[in-house]
C-alpha cells in the first residue's frame, strides 16, 4: 500500500500562484509515475501532469507554460508549482502514485481561484 497526503491549497486570485506538495509513504518502493489530477464540480476528474521516475515530466495542454511539477525521489515527494492561475483551474486535486500497475489516490487539496 501507498499513503499520500497532499497539502497547500487555498484561496487565490486571478493571476496568483500556488503550490501543491504531495508526500507518499508505505510501500513506496519504485513508484513509477507520480502526478496530478483535478476534479471540478459537476466534471469528470482530468489528468493534470505526471513527474516519471526516471526524470521526465508531461502536461496537459490546460496547464502547459503555467504549470511546473517537481519529483524528489529521496524524499518521496512530487509538488506542483502553479502560476498565472484561472478560475477555470477551481477544482480539488489529487495526488496520484502508480506502482505495480496499482493507481493510488491521496485524499485531494481544494484550489479555488477567484476574486
Amino acid at each position: 500500500q501507498v499513503q499520500l497526503v497532499e497539502s497547500g491549497g487555498g484561496l487565490v486570485q486571478p493571476g496568483g500562484s500556488l503550490r501543491l506538495s504531495c508526500a507518499a509513504s508505505g510501500s513506496i518502493f519504485s513508484i513509477n509515475i507520480m502526478g496530478w489530477y483535478r476534479q471540478a464540480p459537476g466534471k469528470q476528474r482530468e489528468w493534470v501532469a505526471s513527474a516519471y521516475r526516471g526524470g521526465s515530466t508531461d502536461y496537459a495542454d490546460s496547464v502547459k507554460g503555467r504549470f511546473t511539477i517537481s519529483r524528489d525521489n529521496a524524499k518521496n515527494t512530487v509538488d506542483l508549482q502553479m502560476n498565472s492561475l484561472k478560475p477555470e483551474d477551481t477544482a480539488v486535486y489529487y495526488c496520484d502514485a502508480l506502482r505495480g500497475g496499482t493507481q493510488y489516490w491521496g485524499q485531494g487539496t481544494q484550489v479555488t481561484v477567484s476574486s
